[in-house]
């Protein structure tokens, strides 16, 4: 067996000593509080970024560009990924989080402008993600280097999948839209999480004044 699957069961080992106890409770039930939509990426740390440590506390689903729809015969729907737990679960709240530096609107972005060459399954992905994003181009503000538009069509990609939320009959949760930022793009250190969204509320000074808890955590590179 290669050499890296056996470091991550001995890391198992030990997770599984420390979360032994923690179990108890949720053996045989489950009520998350919060179904987080994150995207997958060896950097973003989906359970750690929110210093969580307890089994049964977040939901989590995980997919190239924290997308929260899926195609079906009849349209794009909201994944059952997300509406499991609203649904069945008990769970009131959905977060969508992107990331600064997102891979998968990179992609999307240059098959936008120039055409990508992918596999099939990679470019349902990609599909999915420029049908949400063709119509932030022309409306980019003038002047940004290629780090600085990626950065705003992660934003503008955490606010179109809020919105595919909020036009969902199924969906009745609160709605957050964030960005969590490892390469210093936001004020504040890297790791941290910004809102951005707040139920498609995305002007900055409004969202501070209704949710003064957390407006030092209320950030956006692009208000259009």
């Amino acid at each position: 067996m290669h050499q890296t699957v056996v470091d991550l069961l001995r890391n198992n080992a030990a997770h599984a000593e420390a979360f032994d106890a923690r179990f108890d409770d949720v053996q045989t039930v489950q009520h998350p509080d919060v179904v987080t939509v994150c995207c997958a990426d060896s950097r973003v740390l989906q359970d750690r970024m929110w210093n969580n440590d307890q089994p049964g506390e977040l939901f989590t689903c995980s997919n190239v560009g924290n997308r929260v729809g899926q195609s079906t015969p009849e349209g794009t729907v909201v994944s059952g990924d997300v509406l499991f737990p609203l649904h069945h679960l008990d769970t009131d709240i959905a977060v969508v989080v992107g990331h600064t530096g997102c891979g998968a609107v990179t992609a999307a972005y240059d098959d936008l402008t120039e055409g990508v060459d992918a596999a099939p399954g990679i470019r349902h992905c990609l599909d999915s993600l420029t049908d949400h994003l063709e119509s932030a181009l022309d409306r980019l503000p003038e002047g940004l280097n290629r780090r600085e538009t990626i950065n705003r069509l992660v934003e503008y990609n955490v606010d179109q999948q809020l919105a595919l939320l909020r036009e969902s009959d199924d969906v009745t949760a609160d709605l957050v839209g964030c960005v969590y930022d490892f390469q210093d793009v936001y004020p504040g250190r890297r790791g941290e999480i910004h809102v951005v969204n707040v139920d498609g509320e995305r002007r900055v000074d409004r969202l501070r004044s209704r949710h003064p808890a957390v407006a030092a955590r209320v950030h956006r590179l692009w208000e259009y």
